[in-house]
């Protein structure tokens, strides 16, 4: 898909030199060694991050706002995802953060950090997927094998800080077969096809005066995903008891 040049507005150079590293550096967060990292270090995304570049269809401006947003949007998935103690997530405001889906009821950081960021994103009781039945590493496990780099980008930003509307787009290449357990506690399987699967979304974050995020609200289709990876409704569904048990390893 072709990359697309935008004229992004520029944040100020002396309100930059007051920005946390999270807003300028989409990494900033990988270099906090002394955090509690889920599986002992911080993770790599050397493979997401050149999947990014290669593949992204926006090239936003050095210092504008889209970056600045793009940029903190990655450090916090990094930290809700592999970071074990809500103390070391520097990109959210801890007391009066909370996190919500469409119509679903905001969730606490707390919730966030015991089910991880797929349960707490993906719609409950689905036919392909149950966020009941999948622990923070089976869930873990089930996305980043079948699509081994889930690149994000800010499309557009809409508002200026402290609320900032902004849409973006998600999407990798379903390298991997899936497998996972529905509502019906049926284990799910999809042959991996190579195609692309990619979604938006629009996503309001209120930020305070550090620029850490105190309210997440995110609108999209959360049945998409499924849709894309399974057009010809040809997913294998058989009873859970009479197939191996989808494991409750963190490991990825």
């Amino acid at each position: 898909m072709a990359s697309l040049e935008e004229p992004n507005p520029t944040v100020p150079e002396q309100q930059q030199a007051v920005l946390p590293d999270y807003m300028t550096n989409p990494n900033a967060v990988l270099n906090d060694v002394d955090a509690e990292w889920r599986y002992k270090q911080p993770p790599d995304y050397g493979k997401t991050r050149k999947y990014y570049s290669e593949t992204k269809t926006r090239h936003h401006a050095a210092g504008s706002l889209p970056q600045l947003v793009e940029n903190l949007v990655k450090n916090w998935e990094i930290e809700a995802s592999f970071k074990t103690q809500l103390s070391d997530w520097r990109t959210v405001g801890l007391a009066q953060y909370s996190f919500a889906v469409n119509d679903r009821e905001p969730v606490s950081a707390e919730h966030m950090l015991r089910v991880g960021t797929y349960n707490a994103i993906l719609a409950p009781g689905g036919a392909y997927y149950d966020a009941a039945a999948m622990d923070f590493g089976a869930s873990h496990k089930t996305f980043k094998r079948m699509m081994p780099t889930f690149a994000w980008e800010v499309l557009e930003v809409y508002t200026e800080p402290p609320v900032v509307a902004f849409k973006w787009r998600h999407w990798g290449e379903f390298k991997e077969d899936y497998s996972a357990v529905n509502v019906a506690g049926e284990s799910v399987k999809v042959p991996a096809t190579g195609q692309l699967i990619d979604i938006t979304g629009i996503t309001v974050a209120h930020l305070n005066e550090k620029m850490q995020v105190t309210k997440l609200k995110t609108w999209f289709d959360s049945d998409e995903m499924f849709r894309q990876m399974d057009p010809g409704n040809q997913a294998l569904r058989m009873p859970k008891a009479s197939c191996p048990m989808i494991g409750d390893s963190d490991a990825l």
